[in-house]
């Protein structure tokens, strides 16, 4: 396989699980839905999607002789967290830049949860109080710089490892671990949903299930939920890190427009900010199958697989894959929502 080229760092348990949700199905009476568990598939500070992105980077950080990892995310960022737990994996420093990403105004949202884990493993943690954006930020190159003027030697990553070259192999490769997967529990999954945001990783999956296309002769849809609320960016930018990605592991064509679905409807206004319709799916998700989500990404993603399958569009006789991606400890800077 292709991706066999590129070196990979083992950063979790193996394979993550596969997860039947019975209750969750009956309640919805239509597809058949699966999770696949991201968000348990790691010992690393409650893991996450983006520690999987992170065992095809970290080959390249120890390869440039680096001794800080520089990455950026909001206050409550997941893909922070995740970075400052693989630096502290492989002893080396974090240096986060954790900008005011949401407008959420619980006193403790800049203590607690996700941030308050970094700064547990020893990360650098700086607050700024720029706002959302899924591009390039000027805090992060600013924060590579300070490295470097201290004397350090830095090692860039941007949010969510989207825009680095290699942020979409890991999602690729879940792809054939997917498949892989289905030949043991004898089951196939038409129907990915998966939340999407800064992009690589729904833009990874659309590689990868395009490759085993190429293989098998399948086809698979690919639902990317959209969270950001800034619907247009985010769709060109998985766009052109699927596209990136493909070329990547050689994929011997063009992605077809079909093959990269952004949708929009569950993202609320702005991002970060939940809807009722994702205090819904939480609230279902965890009554119903013990499932935890969050109000940020996969609270946003669940809503769209429940209102997806009940209305029929992922039809009745579909066994659907539901990527939770992790995000749990940001919940506690949400703690009004159940108070």
């Amino acid at each position: 396989m292709i991706l066999d080229q590129f070196p990979r760092h083992p950063l979790t348990f193996g394979p993550s699980p596969l997860q039947h949700l019975k209750r969750l199905t009956q309640h919805l009476g239509g597809a058949q839905v699966w999770a696949k568990r991201e968000d348990v598939s790691s010992g690393l500070a409650f893991g996450g999607n983006k520690t999987r992105k992170l065992e095809y980077i970290v080959p390249d950080v120890l390869a440039s002789g680096a001794d800080t990892i520089v990455s950026i995310g909001g206050y409550q960022s997941n893909h922070t967290r995740q970075v400052a737990a693989v630096a502290a994996h492989l002893g080396l420093k974090a240096r986060l830049v954790q900008e005011k990403w949401v407008p959420w105004d619980e006193p403790v949202n800049d203590k607690v949860g996700n941030i308050l884990l970094s700064r547990m493993m020893g990360a650098d943690s700086r607050l700024d109080d720029a706002g959302f954006d899924i591009g390039i930020r000027d805090s992060w190159k600013q924060a590579l710089q300070d490295v470097e003027d201290a004397g350090g030697t830095p090692y860039p990553i941007p949010a969510g490892a989207s825009e680095h070259r290699l942020g979409g192999l890991g999602f690729a490769n879940w792809a054939f671990e997917v498949a892989e997967q289905e030949q043991q529990f004898g089951v196939f999954f038409d129907t990915i949903v998966v939340c999407t945001v800064t992009g690589s990783t729904h833009a990874g999956m659309i590689a990868g299930f395009a490759a085993l296309e190429e293989l098998t002769g399948v086809r698979r849809r690919v639902i990317g939920i959209d969270a950001s609320a800034t619907l247009q960016k985010t769709r060109d930018q998985v766009a052109r890190i699927a596209r990136n990605t493909a070329e990547l592991i050689e994929l011997g064509r063009d992605l077809r427009d079909d093959e990269i679905q952004v949708l929009e409807g569950w993202a609320g206004e702005l991002y970060g900010l939940p809807v009722e319709s994702t205090l819904d799916a939480m609230a279902l998700g965890a009554q119903l199958e013990a499932m935890i989500t969050d109000p940020v990404y996969e609270g946003k993603s669940l809503a769209g697989l429940i209102d997806l399958v009940q209305s029929g569009d992922i039809p009745k006789d579909s066994t659907v894959l539901y990527a939770h991606l992790g995000g749990q400890p940001a919940i506690n800077a949400y703690h009004s929502l159940w108070s």
